[in-house]
């Protein structure tokens, strides 16, 4: 990265970048990426650098400020990596997000013509993460440990007094959190605290390198008595996870479908980190899908269950396909705990092979899709569109893999849009999640 020099007494921004950045026009013509500037504002600019090819700065002074710029919650805002759009308005985020989403959809996908349903939104953008990863480090020249997320495009931590976007069992928790790790013996082999909520209990799990001793495990149990946090070491991979504190630890859960539906989860699980927003996106896939009593569902990256068992309530029988086996088996659990009979979960790569066999086997005629950030492209370019589903629920993560599948659904296997929404499961954030109908 170098720096470049332009006159930049005033620019103005003229549009936004995906990831929230104002986006401004330089005298050569080429655009910026300016950090913290809104659409439509007049700013000057500082720290101008080019990286391959692209030009960033942030701002100097905000001369004429937009409309939408409010004050940010947070004190950490602007050093710390975890939100970028605090300074800007909760409407406008969602509408920043739907304006993405929408020029996706056209450009990447040639869908001209979807119109979005009103957004899917929370009672309150503040305080929703249930599920976090906390960076840990030994920084002897700023006062020992440092807790807190990673700074902006930088591999330094944020030591942080409060988060607003935490859930509220975890806000305060780093400041002492830091204390305790300073205290223990191995204090610069902890790179890592992953915090997850369920509606019952709130868990920790400190990645480490090194074994604890004895002085160690008792700091450890007293800090997660006092807080009341189950407390997990993990030494290696996921599966090496265990809790120390309570002997005993009932399961993480959290409950959907007006409650009928218990979700149990281990802290390592992958959840939807939004609960309020999980609640209303699987109420929406469900009321979308318009299911009847013969209908036969596949659930393709059905992680623990959470849209397959609501579904396989109203349905004939749900399936749900999963890559991993651990969340096959909780599912599975899942399903017993709820007495849910006409569920079935099996491990499949869903990157590789095709889903053909097992739709037409098993009489397949509607799809959930809820894949990673790196969307669904085998099982879409692999579908057989001669086979009898009618109807897809794709739940994305990523505007642009999703745009991508999309495109191939509409014009290769002859579906159309019928319905899509922005989900506002990431709010202060540039995330966003997104639920489409494809019909046919």
């Amino acid at each position: 990265m170098r720096s470049v020099n332009f006159d930049t007494s005033t620019i103005e921004i003229t549009s936004t970048a995906d990831d929230g950045r104002g986006i401004a026009l330089l005298e050569n013509g080429k655009r910026i990426f300016v950090e913290d500037a809104l659409q439509g504002e007049l700013v000057s600019l500082r720290r101008i650098n080019k990286r391959r090819g692209n030009f960033t700065a942030s701002v100097n002074e905000v001369i004429k400020p937009s409309p939408h710029r409010v004050r940010p919650e947070c004190a950490h805002f602007g050093v710390c990596g975890g939100c970028r759009l605090q300074h800007m308005s909760h409407r406008e985020q969602i509408s920043i997000k739907s304006a993405s989403l929408i020029e996706h959809l056209q450009r990447i996908g040639n869908l001209e013509s979807v119109k979005l349903e009103t957004p899917i939104l929370a009672n309150s953008p503040w305080h929703y993460r249930r599920k976090a990863r906390l960076g840990v480090r030994l920084v002897p020249k700023k006062g020992g440990i440092l807790v807190g997320f990673r700074e902006r495009a930088k591999s330094y931590i944020t030591p942080l007094e409060f988060c607003h976007v935490l859930t509220r069992p975890f806000a305060d928790c780093m400041p002492s959190l830091a204390k305790l790790i300073e205290r223990l013996s191995i204090r610069d082999r902890v790179p890592q605290v992953e915090l997850a909520a369920g509606d019952n209990k709130a868990a920790l799990v400190f990645r480490h390198l090194a074994g604890f001793n004895e002085q160690d495990l008792h700091l450890l149990r007293k800090f997660a008595k006092h807080r009341d946090f189950q407390l997990y070491l993990q030494p290696g991979g996921i599966e090496s996870a265990h809790c120390i504190h309570p002997p005993n630890p009932e399961s993480l859960m959290y409950q959907i479908d007006g409650s009928n539906i218990q979700i149990e989860f281990h802290p390592l699980d992958f959840v939807q980190v939004n609960a309020e927003i999980n609640k209303l996106l699987v109420d929406c896939a469900v009321e979308w899908l318009n299911l009847r009593p013969s209908d036969r569902v596949l659930d393709l990256f059905c992680g623990v269950g959470n849209f397959t068992l609501p579904i396989a309530r109203r349905v004939k029988h749900a399936f749900g396909l999963e890559f991993s086996e651990k969340l096959v088996k909780q599912a599975s659990s899942n399903a017993k705990l709820n007495k849910i009979n006409n569920a079935m979960f099996v491990d499949r790569n869903l990157d590789e092979g095709d889903i053909n066999e097992f739709v037409r086997d098993n009489g397949i005629n509607v799809l959930v899709i809820d894949p990673p950030r790196t969307g669904a492209l085998n099982v879409i370019k692999t579908f057989d569109p001669t086979l009898k589903v009618d109807r897809i629920i794709y739940v994305s993560c990523n505007s642009t893999t999703l745009a991508r599948d999309a495109g191939i659904l509409v014009h290769q296997h002859g579906f159309a849009v019928e319905s899509a929404r922005v989900v506002d499961m990431f709010p202060q954030t540039a995330h966003s999640e997104v639920v489409i109908l494809f019909a046919r």
